[in-house]
């Protein structure tokens, strides 16, 4: 139960601190972008009790994950650009199912493709030959995502002492990992191998969620300094986030930049 336990929160960190911690450029700009339809939709049943959670784990961050981040990006760029690429074909193993799931027949055989060519050409996805081939980097899917697709409703919104925003439905898509919706949490957790050690996926959630936060450094700087209501400002950001990439938009959502090193560096 301890182990389950752990790897749950490790798990939230990987997917949801992120969102607690990047920002755009301009913040209320955004903001306004969002429907007010979604806003009324998504009730905040615990408010009172959010908001003091949410200062909670900005002192956190401002003390312990932060300068993580800034300490990440001092690392040459080949060892960030090396590292994201691994993580980000990692998390194929769990995009694919959804793919499936949502009907995206075409980006599952693209993101098996990419996987299949990155994990072996690739060195365990350092390197991303598959782009090279054409296949390019598609955006990433997850069982909360799945969920809305399905027409699952997000339920309330709520703050996670370290594990930062979510929803109802957000969390439940979350438990499915652990029930044999990923394999790298089975092949390292659940099931006992020569290969991998149980630390090898707590490893690479926690590597993920430094790598987003050095991303985003400066995002967050900037919606930190420019909203007259912080709390609301990440709870709107994370809420348009999610609604964009269930509905699959054309958009681009500054606050969650992912990017490839190499774009980021050179801007």
């Amino acid at each position: 139960m301890k182990k389950i336990l752990t790897v749950f929160i490790i798990s939230i960190i990987y997917q949801l601190f992120p969102l607690n911690v990047s920002a755009g450029s301009d913040g209320a700009l955004e903001i306004k972008n969002q429907t007010k339809e979604q806003s009324a939709e998504v009730k905040d049943c615990f408010e009172t009790v959010n908001r003091g959670i949410f200062a909670f784990n900005q002192g956190l961050d401002k003390i312990f994950f932060k300068p993580i981040a800034k300490g990440y990006r001092y690392l040459p760029k080949p060892i960030r650009s090396g590292t994201s690429n691994a993580l980000s074909n990692l998390s194929n193993v769990v995009t694919i199912p959804n793919n499936i799931l949502q009907g995206q027949i075409k980006e599952a055989g693209i993101n098996t493709l990419r996987f299949s060519i990155n994990t072996t050409l690739g060195i365990a996805g350092i390197f991303d030959v598959a782009s090279y081939y054409g296949l390019n980097k598609l955006d990433k899917e997850d069982y909360g995502q799945t969920l809305g697709t399905w027409g699952v409703k997000e339920g309330c919104y709520f703050v996670l002492p370290v594990l930062g925003p979510t929803t109802v439905r957000d969390s439940l898509g979350s438990m499915i990992n652990f029930s044999g919706g990923d394999a790298w949490y089975n092949v390292t957790i659940s099931n006992n191998t020569k290969y991998f050690e149980n630390s090898d996926y707590y490893y690479s959630r926690l590597t993920a969620g430094v790598d987003f936060r050095a991303k985003n450094l400066e995002a967050f700087d900037s919606l930190e300094k420019n909203s007259l209501d912080l709390y609301a400002s990440v709870r709107s950001l994370y809420l348009q986030d999610r609604n964009r990439k269930i509905k699959n938009l054309d958009e681009t959502t500054i606050t969650m930049n992912d990017d490839d090193w190499e774009e980021i560096d050179s801007q």
